[in-house]
């Protein structure tokens, strides 16, 4: 099978397998074991966080998707791509740290040639969460039998992330003891990912780490050094999406991430370097690559893999709108497609606001489709697929399912999917 015929296969796979490969048992028993309640804890309120079917991508695409990942991180190492990227971020990004920052999510459609990159988050959620959905995984069709691992994963994602964390606090504090950390986010208990941060906390004490889960409220600032009452923090894991720590709750925060009082990870310059939308227009922008001395095969893998991407200037309104079909509407800081437009679905009204913000206009992937059966019927869901990076290297790649204009986990038969690569080695029977 050539890896033409891997990704064919994967798109038959999703448009014909049908079946339900969740374990809903095994999902039940592998978070009943964090706790008694934590299923009924976790599935209350989120009835579509976990769709019951996997998404195929082919090995080839897989791949693709990694060397994107590597291309970007050669651009994102070269001082000329730091300095123009830092031109319009906020002062606090000018802060550095030898942490390379936790959960960057590459976030891919996968267009008619491949694998295309949407955008990059820097607290990408969701990463345990899928790790433990992969394990709760069953055969569902002979079919995919032929394709499916003996154990999809195993412990492995957890064993990375958990590394992962202690090499943020060795790069920044070598062999120091690391014994607290604070999981950190606005109001946790009512964030829709909250059981992700009772999982992170349970996975941080079976290594003999104190994990808190707390508002950035609870943080105090003091003698040089971040606590939550008596507890020291020695390492922050920041959940928020105030980018550039600039709210005023979040004082105590921005004041120990600027004086080094405390880890914390993701931060403002790993947003700045990575997240920032406007970074998308230099890093589909083949001749500032080149002027920069990016290579011609790193320059070809970008040009390939990013849909094109401008930033929207009034001055060329007329000129946006003449093409508001073929783009999409971003704002520059945005995320979790908060604020973002389809341009065939955009009004005048909502345009005049966009030229008003702070937007990038990239062209639009429609994103490919996996089709299901929910409650008796058949449904085509839109599905995009996130690489879960640190330092370069993809530790675990999920998919999202959904209906509607953007990302959202309201839609019966979606939410996070496992992703299965079909690859030559696996050809069915």
């Amino acid at each position: 099978m050539n890896p033409h015929d891997c990704a064919a296969l994967a798109e038959r796979l999703n448009a014909g397998c049908q079946c339900s490969s969740l374990d809903r048992e095994r999902l039940r028993a592998e978070l009943e074991h964090e706790s008694p309640g934590f299923y009924a804890e976790v599935m209350e309120g989120r009835p579509h966080l976990f769709s019951a079917a996997m998404v195929f991508v082919g090995a080839r695409h897989g791949r693709r998707m990694a060397e994107i990942v590597t291309a970007i991180e050669r651009v994102v190492a070269l001082s000329a791509y730091r300095d123009h990227v830092l031109a319009w971020a906020p002062e606090i990004a000018r802060t550095d740290s030898r942490a390379r920052s936790v959960f960057l999510g590459y976030d891919f459609h996968l267009g008619e040639h491949g694998p295309r990159l949407i955008e990059i988050n820097t607290n990408a959620g969701g990463g345990l969460l899928n790790a433990i959905l992969a394990r709760a995984q069953q055969a569902c069709c002979d079919e995919v039998r032929a394709v499916l691992p003996g154990d999809l994963g195993g412990d492995t994602p957890e064993h990375l992330f958990m590394e992962m964390f202690r090499a943020e606090w060795a790069a920044c504090r070598g062999d120091a003891p690391l014994r607290a950390i604070a999981i950190v986010d606005d109001d946790p208990a009512a964030q829709y990912l909250h059981p992700e941060f009772v999982l992170f906390q349970r996975l941080f004490a079976r290594h003999g780490i104190k994990a808190l889960v707390c508002d950035p409220q609870d943080l105090m600032h003091c003698h040089g050094s971040l606590w939550v009452e008596e507890t020291r923090i020695d390492l922050v894991y920041n959940r928020l999406t105030d980018f550039a720590l600039e709210e005023p709750a979040h004082a105590a925060l921005r004041l120990a991430w600027l004086d080094d009082a405390a880890v914390v990870t993701p931060h403002p310059r790993a947003h700045a370097l990575y997240a920032d939308k406007r970074n998308l227009v230099a890093l589909s922008d083949d001749a500032l690559l080149a002027s920069w001395g990016v290579d011609a095969e790193t320059r070809t893998v970008l040009t390939a893999g990013i849909p094109r991407t401008e930033r929207v200037a009034a001055e060329r309104a007329d000129d946006f709108w003449a093409r508001r079909k073929q783009l999409f509407f971003k704002p520059a800081a945005g995320y979790g497609s908060k604020a973002a437009y389809r341009g065939d679905k955009i009004t005048k009204r909502v345009f005049d606001e966009v030229l008003a913000g702070n937007y990038i206009a990239q062209a639009l992937v429609p994103p490919s489709s996996r089709r299901l059966e929910v409650d008796g019927e058949a449904v085509e869901l839109k599905l995009d697929l996130r690489n879960y990076v640190y330092n370069g290297h993809v530790q675990l790649v999920a998919a999202r399912l959904w209906q509607g204009q953007t990302t959202n986990f309201r839609t019966p038969g979606g939410g996070f999917a496992p992703v299965l690569t079909v690859s030559p080695a696996k050809e069915p029977a």
